[in-house]
């Protein structure tokens, strides 16, 4: 899989998809499995976020503790965190299918964020 990292610049994000060290992103591999209605909400909310800098109803996005935000499209989850210079980076997905959130999801989402700060202080991220 060739890394495309932005799914949406706007004038206030840019918003980016999560690469491990191998190359992956479980977060793109989840959003190209999606319908093209699915698709067209999810980037609405990044259009949102990106260019107006933020969405105010928590039933689409939300702060789940742990410096983790959740962009929700029914059923659908996008766990992501912010990082310096307007990143925003979207590092899993899931459909929910319980109230509550799987704690795997939200500590997938945290070990990424750490991974990814890791890379990117190194100089290694983007490589």
């Amino acid at each position: 899989m060739e890394k495309k990292f932005i799914a949406h610049e706007g004038e206030r994000f840019t918003i980016e998809w999560y690469f491990d060290g191998r190359g992956k992103s479980v977060a793109l591999e989840f959003y190209r499995e999606l319908s093209q209605s699915q698709k067209e909400k999810l980037f609405y909310l990044f259009y949102m976020l990106a260019d107006t800098g933020k969405i105010r109803n928590e039933e689409k996005f939300r702060y789940e503790g742990d410096q983790i935000y959740a962009f929700k499209v029914s059923p659908d989850r996008f766990l992501c965190f912010f990082y310096e210079g307007a990143r925003v980076v979207i590092t899993n997905a899931y459909t929910k299918k319980t109230d509550k959130m799987p704690s795997k999801e939200k500590q997938r989402a945290v070990k990424s964020k750490a991974d990814y700060t890791k890379r990117y202080n190194e100089g290694s991220y983007y490589d």
